[in-house]
């Protein structure tokens, strides 16, 4: 999170920070680039370059902040969960290109590597690609990485039962395909039904500080 909690209401420092991430410039054709003043570029640019001011961070919310920001749907929020929520409306019908969203073991723990995900957010963009069908790809690369990693520890453990639940699971979209998906490979689902989904998320690599 560059600057911090600031990073949570502009969706475009979380995804020029992806970028950097992923070895991608942050070129002018790219919307959380186009949007951004130079002052706001030179800041985070300084951050990016120092450390200074950032904040490592696991949430799997900001990787939807950062695609929907990627992808021109929205580079400011005023509520929590607007970027990825105005994302999922956009869903339509998938473009036939499937982005990946790895699943790597480190030492024990299952982690999901961004980057494949926002160089194919960026080069879609770039090759004027509709967003309702980047919009499904993007879903269906978290849908299939849930499915990995569970797969995964089925396969260590022996785990079979497994539910759904963390901030990004309001969306009706993950679910559903994490479900269909899931039960096709003979694995219980637990959603919630009772009480609403919390605040927890799934887990990505944090962002290094520079």
């Amino acid at each position: 999170l560059r600057g911090g909690d600031a990073a949570t209401r502009r969706p475009g420092r979380t995804a020029r920070a992806h970028l950097h991430e992923a070895g991608i410039a942050w070129d002018e054709d790219l919307p959380p680039v186009a949007a951004a003043g130079p002052g706001e570029l030179a800041a985070v640019g300084s951050m990016v370059r120092s450390g200074f001011g950032c904040t490592p961070t696991t949430s799997m919310g900001r990787l939807f902040d950062a695609v929907a920001s990627l992808l021109g749907v929205r580079q400011d929020v005023h509520y929590e969960g607007q970027a990825a929520m105005e994302l999922e409306a956009l869903v339509g019908a998938a473009d036939g290109v499937a982005w990946r969203l790895p699943v790597r073991d480190r030492d024990g723990v299952l982690e999901l590597d961004p980057r494949p995900v926002v160089a194919a957010a960026a080069a879609s963009v770039r090759e004027g690609a509709p967003v309702a069908g980047a919009a499904a790809a993007f879903h269906e690369a978290v849908a299939n990485a849930v499915t990995t990693a569970a797969l995964a520890v089925r396969a260590a453990q022996g785990v079979s039962v497994v539910g759904l639940t963390g901030g990004v699971f309001p969306n009706a979209c993950l679910p559903t395909a994490c479900r269909g998906r899931l039960e096709a490979h003979g694995m219980r689902v637990l959603v919630h039904r009772l009480v609403p989904v919390p605040s927890t998320h799934l887990t990505l690599p944090p962002i290094s500080p520079c």
